[in-house]
């Protein structure tokens, strides 16, 4: 028996300003996008080099903010440029934790937190 990792979940308050933080701080570009029965939105996200996509899942009938919790749970990114990420996140105004010089977090639209790695060598 073998397992693949195929997605992750993450609900959003506005599918176009998600879209927008997602492909401009990431470079993440849509691979699928469909309307289920009921009206929600699910927008499929890849990179360049992996088959895991993030699943942006915007809910027709959800008032209100999600509930985060703690910001403890995250999803993380390695960077080939990590100094350049930086940049890039500080200009966005996005990078809301640094943990050390290598390795800090920004936060999307909704506020999850994406953790920025360098690219081990």
């Amino acid at each position: 028996m073998k397992f693949t990792l195929c997605h992750t979940n993450i609900n959003v308050k506005n599918m176009e300003k998600s879209l927008e933080f997602y492909n401009k701080a990431l470079g993440l570009t849509c691979n699928r996008r469909r309307k289920t029965d009921e009206g929600d939105e699910l927008v499929f996200l890849m990179d360049e080099s992996t088959t895991h996509h993030l699943q942006l899942t915007w809910l027709h009938d959800k008032e209100g903010t999600y509930a985060l919790g703690d910001n403890k749970s995250h999803i993380a990114f390695r960077v080939d440029d990590h100094a350049a990420a930086r940049e890039l996140h500080e200009k966005m105004g996005c990078i809301c934790y640094t943990e050390s010089e290598r390795v800090y977090y920004i936060a999307d639209p909704d506020g999850y937190w994406l953790e920025i790695l360098p690219t081990w060598k």
